[in-house]
């Protein structure tokens, strides 16, 4: 059989159904590592703040590794990147478990985790989709791609809460980390080339690229939005069940939400790819962060009951994800797919250092205050500031992209 016969398998559909399982399992394990805090910190006798500064790092290691990843990707196809990348996010999972100390642990849990996470990530995945359809299928792509990480919370939420439950937490570790390894025969179902046929391919360098990307108010703007986003989710994902557990709510509560938020998720992200295909996407992105704020408000004011938290976590799940497709979308209108996981990877990175922030903060003010509080109204602040940093993006292609499609070049 021929090379092209070969390749002709990989046709648009079984790429994205191989994207969405690698983005489920690879989002679904990180997903639930706030479901070990309450355990592990009990176990260890570890502070909260011992556990969130290694989820911190984690998220900051996956941002700083994000745009490398990316750069390897558009470079020389994402397989090994991504088989590489989960071999490390499978021994960081494992150390974690064995973790004796808090040093450890941000060793483990933090630099590998994180490094791993972001040679496995769902960026890389969407960014082989964007490559596989064309620009007219490009966002709803890249909205399935964004729905198929919530799908992995859905699942892994129920069933991580469950293997705790029954196993303990250290079992329950050792299990995800050994599901992490399916990444690795998926990502060479994925097509390795770093160009698509279904749009003009200029003749531009890495470095002029990130020169572009660099003097490109919008990329600047987008950037700083995207910080927002990674300090409300991040900071929930971690602090989110332990919350639930302060308010003297079972610990089941908080696994059902975070499935929750995967469930509706689903719904959301899909529904922000149907929205960017058709309309603005700033503007998309300026109502998800306006209807976030807004909504955190309403939770902190309501009573605090099981049915508070659910709804909660059902209207935050529509909102959770659909930034992405929204800001990757107008990352590969502006500048083109051809360094698309390069790009987002930097403001990809901007996201995780408002993870950081809001990961570590969690645990710094609750162990100082014994409150999440002030944490959230940041949030909500942080979420008008958003809303309104978004609505000046010049989201138009830029001129060479413009020109060569005009000339068919």
């Amino acid at each position: 059989m021929s090379r092209t016969s070969l390749q002709d398998w990989r046709t648009p559909v079984i790429v994205i159904v191989a994207g969405c399982v690698i983005a489920a399992v690879g989002y679904g394990v990180r997903s639930i590592f706030g479901l070990f805090l309450a355990p592990m910190t009990l176990a260890q006798d570890w502070s909260r703040e011992t556990f969130a500064l290694a989820l911190a790092i984690q998220n900051l290691m996956w941002g700083i590794g994000m745009p490398v990843a990316g750069v390897i990707a558009d470079r020389y196809g994402p397989r090994y990147v991504l088989c590489a990348g989960t071999i490390i996010y499978a021994l960081g999972t494992w150390g974690m478990a064995s973790s004796a100390s808090g040093l450890v642990l941000q060793l483990t849990a933090g630099v590998m985790v994180g490094i791993g996470i972001a040679f496995s990530s769902f960026s890389l995945v969407l960014a082989a989709m964007a490559r596989t359809v064309g620009p007219e299928r490009r966002s709803l792509a890249l909205g399935l791609g964004t729905a198929a990480t919530s799908f992995g919370q859905v699942l892994f939420s129920p069933v991580g809460q469950g293997f705790i439950t029954t196993f303990g937490w250290y079992p329950a570790l050792l299990s995800v980390a050994a599901l992490t390894l399916v990444i690795i025969p998926l990502a060479f179902v994925l097509p390795n080339a770093s160009a698509t046929k279904a749009e003009p391919v200029a003749d531009q360098s890495l470095g002029e690229a990130l020169a572009e990307a660099r003097g490109h108010r919008g990329y600047v703007l987008l950037s700083s939005g995207f910080f927002v986003c990674g300090f409300q989710i991040s900071f929930m994902t971690v602090h989110f069940p332990a919350f639930v557990q302060d308010l003297g709510l079972a610990a089941s509560v908080g696994a059902i939400a975070l499935s929750l938020i995967g469930a509706f998720n689903i719904v959301g992200s899909f529904g922000s790819g149907v929205f960017g295909q058709r309309w603005s996407k700033k503007r998309g992105l300026a109502g998800i962060y306006a209807l976030r704020a807004l909504t955190i408000a309403l939770m902190l004011l309501a009573p605090k009951t099981a049915v508070t938290i659910y709804v909660f976590a059902a209207v935050m799940g529509i909102l959770w994800l659909s930034t992405v497709p929204l800001t990757t979308g107008i990352v590969e209108q502006i500048f083109g797919v051809r360094y698309l996981a390069t790009l987002f990877g930097l403001v990809f990175l901007s996201h995780q250092i408002g993870s950081f922030i809001g990961v570590w903060l969690g645990g710094y003010l609750y162990d100082r205050t014994g409150s999440y509080g002030p944490v959230w109204w940041l949030g909500v602040a942080l979420g008008v500031a958003a809303a309104l940093i978004h609505m000046p993006i010049d989201e138009r292609p830029l001129r060479r992209l413009r020109q060569a499609q005009t000339t068919g070049t």
